[in-house]
């Protein structure tokens, strides 16, 4: 919860107020009991806590109130009473006769105090140290860890476990190593296939040379089997057929120089019969 202040112009000693019926800005006079007159800072804007709407700057140099998530809503810089639109050359915040609006001149009519007479830029100063504070005593809570075991039942060595066990860290240097291992493995695997695909090659090859040469010496052997078979082709059967009726006859049978086979007793053989 920020702790809420009064916007008054230093000229017409008259202090910022938000319209309860539009988003218009009025100068009236300053009261601390009105909720519409109060504003805080909420980080580089301003918000109303009447309307609890943020101080905000729209087309031509119009001022007004907006919701705060809005586009239109204005982050303010805040410097020696002046306040102007963070990152913009639209001037500074003025007072004028129909409320405020913004202006280039830089005298008491664009400088802004609190109730006490302050600057509104102390103001939000004293919002950063409110905010450096708690940070401050979330860091000093840490001191107090040791105390803590006793509270949680659990000894100083299983905090730290703990605590090793859920610290953060860096995770670069890891994502690096796995992605250098993934690599390797990569690479890895890659070689492997390589050399499984060439040994299925070889002995794809081995395999078909030995069904070859089965399949030659099959051939051979058939060849051989046949080769008696064909070397005895009768070309004179009748020849054959003679010698071996001369044969049944009981003579001697001679081949003579120019094939022709005979008999040398078949006439005694006849004229014995």
């Amino acid at each position: 919860d920020a702790e809420t202040f009064l916007i008054k112009n230093a000229k017409v000693k008259r202090c910022l107020q938000a319209s309860q019926m539009d988003e218009n800005l009025l100068l009236e006079d300053c009261n601390p009991e009105s909720d519409f007159q109060d504003w805080s800072w909420q980080g580089n804007s301003l918000m109303n806590h009447g309307t609890q709407s943020c101080l905000s700057v729209l087309e031509a140099g119009r001022v007004q109130t907006s919701h705060c998530g809005s586009l239109s809503s204005t982050s303010w810089d805040c410097s020696n009473l002046l306040l102007s639109p963070l990152g913009s050359s639209q001037g500074y915040l003025v007072a004028s006769r129909k409320g405020v609006a913004l202006d280039n001149v830089r005298g008491l009519k664009a400088q802004w105090q609190d109730a006490a007479g302050g600057s509104v830029c102390e103001e939000k100063a004293e919002e950063s140290r409110y905010f450096f504070a708690a940070l401050a005593s979330t860091q000093a809570y840490d001191h107090t860890a040791g105390n803590a075991t006793s509270v949680l039942g659990m000894d100083q060595e299983e905090l730290e476990g703990l605590l090793w066990f859920f610290r953060t860290e860096d995770p670069s240097a890891w994502n690096y190593s796995v992605l250098v291992l993934s690599f390797m493995a990569m690479i890895l695997g890659l070689v492997l296939l390589g050399i499984n695909i060439v040994r299925n090659k070889k002995r794809k090859i081995d395999l078909y040379k030995e069904m070859v040469q089965t399949a030659q010496q099959a051939e051979l052997e058939a060849k051989q089997a046949l080769m008696p078979v064909q070397g005895y082709s009768p070309v004179e059967p009748w020849k054959q057929e003679r010698v071996l009726q001369d044969q049944r006859s009981g003579g001697v049978m001679v081949q003579w120089k120019d094939g022709t086979i005979t008999s040398l007793y078949t006439g005694s053989a006849e004229d014995a019969m």
